[in-house]
């Protein structure tokens, strides 16, 4: 299984959910692989975002390797599910979509959580007090990818 989150920048929610997601993996010892993209391209290449780090070394995930990429259309052939953050997200890799295979690869992640929610991984990058938060919503998600198709 290879999995992609997403999310606008790649240095908030996609690299937690990255981070998250690759703690569980090791927790129930699967050969899964997970990477993060962002839609936007005007963090290629930086670490993320030093509050995403420090709530993840809180929780014990360290994502300092991590630099942010753009997700690519080759990303559809890469990656089995992909998990966007939000629906405007959501919309921006459905739209580079060549089929309705690689749309059907494309999934809110929240609704893991409650499916057909379609409920949004808040953006924290505008204030401190949000990444604990989607750290907590994250868990849940990544938690719940592992109970499906683990």
């Amino acid at each position: 299984m290879k999995i992609l989150m997403v999310c606008l920048g790649n240095i908030c929610r996609s690299p937690l959910a990255e981070g998250i997601m690759k703690a569980k993996i090791e927790e129930n010892n699967l050969d899964w692989e997970v990477d993060s993209a962002g839609t936007g391209s005007w963090h290629v290449g930086n670490l993320p975002d030093i509050r995403s780090i420090k709530v993840g070394k809180t929780h014990g995930i360290d994502i300092t390797d991590q630099q942010a990429r753009q997700f690519t259309k080759s990303d559809f052939e890469k990656f089995d599910l992909i998990f966007a953050m939000d629906a405007s997200n959501y919309q921006n890799i459905v739209r580079m979509s060549n089929n309705e295979d690689q749309k059907n690869k494309v999934h809110l992640i929240m609704n893991m959580v409650n499916p057909g929610m379609n409920q949004t991984v808040p953006d924290p990058y505008y204030g401190d007090d949000g990444f604990e938060n989607v750290y907590q919503m994250l868990d849940l998600a990544c938690g719940k990818v592992i109970e499906k198709y683990g």
